[in-house]
């Protein structure tokens, strides 16, 4: 699905009333809502980040893993960076 702009009718993103995290919604022209959570907005900006700064990198491939021992405080499923397709 590709979403141009022109058919986005708004982006609110808030921390909505007993949550303590992000949420970012899409409202496009037809009335559709798409909602991302936190963790997905992150991750969209980090691998943004990444091939916009970077010298020579034109693409990221960020993949969905269960990590068993992962830092405090962060949930086990991760999106991380395939290295072998990127």
């Amino acid at each position: 699905m590709l979403i141009p702009n022109e058919e986005i009718r708004e982006l609110i993103v808030e921390i909505p009333e007993g949550h303590k995290h992000l949420r970012g919604t899409f409202v496009l022209k037809d009335g559709q809502e798409m909602t991302f959570l936190e963790a997905a907005i992150a991750n969209l900006v980090r691998a943004y980040v990444t091939v916009k700064t970077h010298p020579s990198k034109t693409r990221i491939r960020l993949v969905g893993q269960h990590i068993d021992e992962g830092k405090q405080g962060f949930a086990g499923w991760q999106l991380l960076e395939d290295k072998s397709k990127s």
